[in-house]
């Protein structure tokens, strides 16, 4: 929950309180948007989703050029900075993340909210980088959760409609700030809550994953061991027998190295935050690439950034269609193309190997993983379909609407 210790304003005021400047009551005439914007965060169970629609929804709140969210970390700096009004070109130029040092530190360290005429006239104000676009009025908040900063709010340059300027953050600002602010600490808390019990699970699956390798391989050396003796003992008497065994030797050889090929690619950490689904998709595909006498093959066009759930979903079936191209349709050829698609993508995954007829598979019970990649893309609101036949190889197409 949000702090219940009361944070006042610089004129003494308690967040909460109503106000009586400005029609209908200050805060009161902008709850309805508000609201949006509160909804808008709910929706969201991933923290960079939250951080992003945290700094979009504080921006068109009040209106404002400008407006950015430091999460601190514990090294006077900010682990994550998430802006909106600044191009991705500007925001390369303005180089590394700022530091807490003058009002940001402020903020985060007296758990105070902050609003300034011109920011450049505080005497706490030290200056920014060549690239950084000019600011002048400013506004900031904490974002708390309980005693705990969970990060710093803050906005500039408040747009003015009318032409002979003189606008500025008012106090009503301020207050819809604060409410924005107090609802982004329960949402930021809540989409870290969501993450840590991900991690927990995707920690449970890792240790699956490694037990059902210990298992298999175990069960793959000890055969070949059986093997390797058999062969030996009727090498002299038996010499027809023994390259039987010997040839045995060889495919079980090959079955436990693809098995500890697949074991590696799954447990490989998919960098989805870091890098992205394109770069995570390539990477990973290059891999199976190397690790399979099968050609597989990537291509991107377009893309642009998903909702993180959604990004999540398209790399699961992803991998669990190279998975049965891989293994169990003997494919020469996989080949993933991952397509902008309005404001959502098509991820299309297609192999030359023995396909097979789907409805048969349902009938007996096998789902070569269908129904959990049909799940996962209904998960995220997208669709999923399968064509294919025994000899015509298969196609895989998911399709997402974006957000």
């Amino acid at each position: 929950m949000a702090s219940d210790r009361p944070i006042r304003t610089p004129r003494g005021r308690r967040y909460g309180e109503p106000m009586t400047d400005g029609p209908g009551g200050g805060a009161g005439a902008g709850l309805a948007r508000v609201s949006s914007e509160l909804l808008a965060m709910s929706r969201h169970l991933e923290v960079r989703d939250v951080l992003k629609t945290i700094v979009v929804s504080a921006r068109e709140l009040l209106d404002a050029e400008y407006s950015a969210l430091g999460v601190p970390d514990d090294h006077g700096g900010f682990a994550q900075f998430v802006v909106d009004g600044v191009s991705d070109e500007q925001w390369k130029a303005i180089g590394p993340l700022p530091r807490q040092h003058g009002i940001l530190a402020a903020m985060l360290k007296d758990a105070t909210p902050q609003r300034l005429a011109d920011v450049r006239q505080d005497p706490r104000f030290e200056g920014w980088p060549g690239a950084h676009p000019d600011m002048s009025d400013f506004i900031g908040l904490p974002i708390a959760d309980g005693d705990e900063v969970l990060g710093a709010l803050f906005l500039a340059n408040k747009r003015c409609p009318k032409p002979e300027g003189g606008c500025g953050f008012t106090e009503s600002d301020e207050e819809l700030l604060g409410i924005l602010a107090q609802h982004a600490a329960i949402a930021l808390t809540n989409a870290r809550l969501y993450e840590r019990s991900r991690e927990l699970t995707i920690a449970g699956e890792r240790a699956r994953l490694a037990h059902e390798l210990h298992d298999a391989v175990s069960q793959k050396l000890f055969s070949l061991r059986l093997t390797a003796q058999a062969a030996t003992a009727l090498v002299d008497r038996d010499p027809v027998r023994a390259k039987e065994e010997l040839h045995q030797i060889t495919l079980l050889a090959a079955e436990a190295a693809d098995e500890l090929r697949a074991a590696v690619v799954e447990l490989r950490p998919a960098a989805l935050d870091e890098d992205g689904l394109v770069a995570t998709l390539r990477t990973q595909i290059q891999v199976l690439d190397r690790a399979h006498s099968a050609r597989v093959t990537f291509s991107s066009q377009g893309m642009r950034a998903l909702p993180a759930a959604q990004e999540e979903a398209l790399l699961r079936v992803a991998q669990e269609a190279l998975h049965n191209a891989l293994r169990h349709a003997d494919a020469r050829h996989v080949g993933v193309s991952l397509i902008r698609q309005g404001q959502g993508a098509r991820l299309r995954i297609t192999d030359d190997g023995s396909g097979f007829d789907p409805s048969a598979v349902r009938r007996a019970g096998r789902h070569l993983g269908l129904v959990s990649m049909r799940d996962r893309a209904g998960g995220v609101g997208g669709a999923m379909t399968v064509d294919s036949a025994p000899g015509m190889g298969t196609v895989i197409e998911m399709e997402v609407p974006g957000g």
